[in-house]
């Protein structure tokens, strides 16, 4: 059961708020429609209730707001606007992504396929599914939790007549099996034929809400739907009697053989075709337009007959539809994350191009470096001339770590989880692990490609192992790790690639000559010793020279990039636990 209380979105500078004071409720077991024209605020409503956007009111899901549900998108199945994923992403790629991050079996990817219809679509590119596509995988998309309530926005906009009757069978079967169904609709004729309730609101507030037979009675219009081989004749008479009469009937030719008409009764228009003579295939009284399949209600069916709600067709189709149930739910495993991480970055080729592009830069810098001469080895396998702030793989590193957070900003199934997914500890410590595997081996691959280039190019004088090549090889695989996490942590809070990006390229530019000058001066002390100190420490001999590794990370540490991007990262740190705790204790 869903209950809205309150709901009222935040005004917008001079205009009134989009939803004003908005209550009503979904019971279990039913349809509800939410009815208005477009713009009325149906989609800010449901951003409301999902807390996805900022306003007042509170919404209770079986008693309980969203941000109190344990796992929000296992509880809510969400559908909003297009599905939103990256366009390379293929669609079994983007579903079983999704299981890794809602805690499912993989399998169920599968199994809502088959249901909507898109099995032979498994492989087919998200930016290429049409309108209609893009529907059935947003319902696939909200049916894969097996979640009690479904709140779909629009669900049928692109989607054919049939295919409308097959996605209503769908909603009438989730709730048959005791479910909630809450959908938006600009229709009153499909708000009719599939709820059970229908909420209407209009310009923000609620006007109206009333079982679908009270609706469909005081807001549809009656009329009599004729068919007949004459209906040009037919309309024109009972059009030349009504003017006669002076009574209120209106006659709509709709084809070359039907009649719809308003103000009239099965009785008179009989009696009319009956005196002249004019055959009769159809006549039948209809509360409002019912759709061409409740069209095909039996002649002279009683007004009273006519079901605006699910049809036999409806039910035939649907309640042996859903997917079969997830019976059970494991808790949260620690490699869970992990998987929908690993699954989101191998997903699409966006990272690997990056890691090409970023190998190709380098080699050629590296080999145009070594022709100028007077770059130190270190930097020339780097590929870091002395003018960069930062070397083309650390500046690499930072982006892949900035597009981290994208999936989970748009999706409504990621954002169901108090619209704060991103803020969860577990799946931030699963990207900086992911994102420092990828950092590591985007560093080992430049340094190996530059190195074969120059060799190959040069010979090997250029490419001698240095004798302090730990604490080298220290400071680069540290300086990659943390440009990475810094986009990681920069994208997490700021929610934007683009500031990720921004973070990794300020280090250098801005906090380096910051520290530096904070720095200046003549120093008084020194840190020499500090391995030999570290070692008196133990009572046992440090395995495998480790204090000689520590000595090189206080080292590199010490250098001004690696201070710098030491407290940048510490304060990226604890801006996102700030507000991860703000925005679980609001």
């Amino acid at each position: 059961m869903i209950q809205a209380i309150g709901l009222t979105s935040d005004p917008r500078k001079e205009l009134p708020p989009v939803v004003d004071d908005v209550s009503f409720e979904a019971h279990a077991g039913r349809v509800t429609a939410l009815l208005g024209a477009p713009g009325a605020g149906k989609t800010t409503a449901l951003r409301l209730m999902l807390e996805l956007q900022p306003g007042r009111g509170i919404t209770y899901f079986r008693g309980r707001p969203l941000h109190r549900i344990a796992h929000p998108s296992r509880e809510v199945g969400v559908l909003l606007g297009e599905v939103p994923g990256h366009p390379a992403r293929t669609v079994q790629g983007q579903l079983r992504m999704l299981c890794a991050a809602v805690g499912v079996p993989v399998r169920r990817a599968d199994e809502v396929l088959e249901v909507v219809g898109l099995v032979s679509l498994r492989e087919e590119r998200l930016g290429m599914l049409s309108r209609g596509m893009d529907r059935r995988l947003g319902l696939a998309c909200a049916l894969l939790p097996d979640p009690h309530t479904l709140v779909l926005d629009d669900p049928a906009d692109g989607l054919s007549t049939r295919e409308s009757r097959w996605l209503h069978g769908i909603l009438r079967a989730h709730a048959a099996e005791g479910g909630t169904v809450l959908f938006t609709t600009d229709d009153p004729k499909e708000a009719a034929r599939t709820a059970d309730r229908v909420v209407t609101i209009d310009e923000g507030r609620l006007v109206a809400d009333q079982e679908v037979e009270d609706f469909a009675r005081t807001r549809l219009r009656p009329r009599v739907a004729v068919r007949s081989p004459h209906a040009g004749r037919l309309g024109a008479l009972l059009a030349k009697e009504a003017r006669r009469t002076r009574r209120s009937v209106e006659v709509v030719r709709e084809d070359g053989s039907r009649l719809s008409v308003y103000g009239s009764t099965c009785a008179d228009v009989g009696e009319t075709a009956h005196r002249h003579g004019i055959l009769v295939h159809q006549l039948a009284e209809e509360i409002g337009d019912m759709g061409p399949y409740a069209r095909r209600q039996a002649a002279s069916e009683p007004q009273g007959d006519v079901s605006p709600g699910r049809t036999d067709e409806e039910g035939a189709e649907g309640l042996s539809a859903l997917p079969p149930p997830i019976s059970v739910r494991q808790g949260p495993s620690p490699l869970r994350p992990v998987r929908y991480e690993l699954r989101r970055v191998a997903g699409v080729g966006t990272g690997y191009l990056i890691a090409a592009a970023v190998l190709a830069a380098s080699a050629v810098l590296s080999v145009l470096l070594a022709r100028v001469g007077h770059t130190p080895q270190p930097r020339l396998l780097a590929a870091w001339p002395q003018e960069l702030p930062l070397p083309p793989a650390a500046l690499g590193a930072g982006w892949l770590g900035a597009i981290a957070f994208g999936d989970e900003f748009r999706h409504p199934a990621l954002a169901a989880d108090r619209g704060t997914v991103p803020r969860r500890l577990g799946l931030l410590a699963a990207k900086l692990l992911v994102a420092a595997a990828v950092a590591l081996a985007l560093a080992v691959l430049t340094v190996g490609v530059d190195a074969e280039l120059l060799y190959i190019v040069y010979g090997g004088e250029l490419t001698a192992v240095p004798i302090d090549w730990p604490s080298m090889s220290a400071s680069w695989l540290g300086l990659m790790v943390g440009c990475a996490w810094a986009g990681v942590l920069a994208a997490g809070i700021f929610r934007s690639t683009t500031a990720g990006l921004a973070a990794v390229l300020a280090v250098p530019v801005v906090v380096v000559p910051l520290l530096q000058k904070a720095l200046e001066g003549p120093s008084v002390r020194t840190a020499a010793g500090f391995s030999t100190r570290l070692r008196e420490l133990m009572l046992v001999p440090w395995p495998f020279g480790g204090e000689q590794y520590l000595a090189a990370g206080a080292r590199m540490i010490a250098q001004p990039v690696g201070g710098a991007l030491a407290l940048s990262l510490t304060a990226l740190l604890c801006a996102y636990l700030l507000t991860t705790l703000r925005s679980r204790f609001r």
